[in-house]
């Protein structure tokens, strides 16, 4: 069971609702859809990659049945809401960020929730939380050492290098150097390095620690040019030869 994975988290909620107030929030739903500023909070926050709210009513779970093994579906008394999303940073950032920047919206997806207490004040909504939180399995990350700032960046750096390109041929070296200077001064902010983030929890670091011993075995020898790659590029630049050096 992991939740992290490189500098992304994954949480899934699943919460009761009783079925008399499910259309409550199926009818807070359609208000949100037509009132997207009550969310505004929610896109100003852009360490999370996504976040959804999903009603399955009582009878829309899978069966699991198959010919000669059959098996019944428990009687459930509840409609349940599903909450998925995927951010960087900690479990306690996350939820911290959420409740200053949406505190009014939050309590409109999950109003119908058994026992919702409401996203202020902080301590009781962690609760809440943490009790309804579904650990996860299996979480798949392409880019586990990339932040979502990370991969835009990446983005934008491309877009400027094939933007270089297409210039080249037509610039005599002079221009192609202004034009290259240029490019390199707009995307300094662009240039962050990717890796790992700082251990900000156990939680973390013993997921990192336990993922090494499988990525030593996948990867072999990755840990070495690694380091090896990390030598050379903090040590000092090479003296030059004797009797050169700028007029």
């Amino acid at each position: 069971m992991s939740n992290v994975s490189g500098k992304a988290y994954a949480m899934n909620v699943v919460t009761p609702m009783r079925p008399a107030r499910t259309w409550i929030n199926r009818f807070l739903f359609m208000m949100t859809r037509a009132l997207p500023d009550k969310l505004a909070g929610l896109i100003g926050l852009r360490f999370i990659h996504f976040a959804r709210w999903v009603i399955i009513r009582r009878d829309q779970w899978p069966d699991f049945s198959v010919p000669g093994n059959p098996q019944h579906r428990d009687p459930l008394h509840n409609d349940y809401m599903l909450f998925c999303s995927n951010f960087n940073g900690t479990w306690d950032q996350y939820i911290d960020a959420f409740s200053d920047a949406l505190p009014d919206g939050l309590d409109l997806l999950w109003y119908s929730s058994t026992k919702y207490p409401h996203s202020i004040p902080i301590s009781p909504f962690k609760s809440y939380i943490r009790a309804n939180q579904v650990d996860t399995d299996y979480y798949y990350n392409a880019t586990p050492g990339g932040a979502q700032r990370d991969i835009k960046s990446g983005l934008r750096v491309r877009r400027a290098i094939l933007a270089l390109a297409e210039v080249h041929g037509s610039h005599d070296p002079a221009d192609f150097a202004v034009a290259w200077r240029n490019a390199l001064v707009s995307l300094q902010n662009e240039l962050g390095a990717t890796g790992e983030a700082p251990v900000a929890s156990n939680d973390t670091a013993a997921s990192d620690a336990n993922r090494l011993p499988w990525v030593d075995k996948a990867w072999p020898g990755a840990k070495r040019e690694l380091a090896t790659a990390a030598a050379a590029a903090a040590a000092p630049p090479a003296a030059p030869p004797a009797g050169e050096g700028a007029a």
